[in-house]
């Protein structure tokens, strides 16, 4: 049987992974602005900084940088995109953070996906990562087109 995890470091990964997971798509599914939102918005920001930089170390796919750490490094530019005008007050933080965190859990959908379309034995791997990607993508710019009219008025 396939192992999916290889070591310690696989094992926070998957764990950070999950509640990155479950706590991002609760903070997509409630109302914003409130405690609850920001508490578990919290948590969020710390599960993907924790799966993040743990993506970085592991390369047991192919033993070289690859595509999930390009991946890894563009989900933390996203999340750091949405913290840091909330964080320093900037005009039009809300529309910014609302955008960037909203891209930042599609990303993760998009990863999980990738991640797990490669895991079909004799399946290509970057076609099953490009099909992944493209068809969550579509779906979630299609979500954001009908979100962004409500957040643009909101901030």
């Amino acid at each position: 049987m396939y192992n999916f995890v290889h070591n310690d470091l696989g094992l926070v990964h998957l764990l950070a992974a999950l509640l990155a997971t479950v706590t991002g798509s609760f903070v997509l599914a409630v109302r914003k602005g409130t405690r609850r939102h920001k508490q578990v918005g919290y948590i969020y920001v710390f599960s993907m900084a924790v799966l993040n930089i743990t993506a970085l170390f592991i390369y047991t796919l192919n033993g070289r940088f690859g595509i999930f750490h390009v991946g890894a490094i563009l989900s933390g530019l996203t999340v750091l995109g949405g913290m840091v005008p909330v964080i320093k007050k900037q005009k039009g933080a809300l529309y910014r953070h609302l955008a960037f965190m909203y891209w930042s859990v599609i990303g993760l959908y998009a990863a999980f996906a990738s991640e797990t379309l490669t895991r079909i034995p004799d399946t290509p791997f970057y076609g099953m990562v490009g099909l992944a990607t493209a068809i969550i993508m579509l779906f979630g710019a299609l979500a954001y087109t009908r979100l962004r009219k409500n957040w643009v008025k909101r901030s």
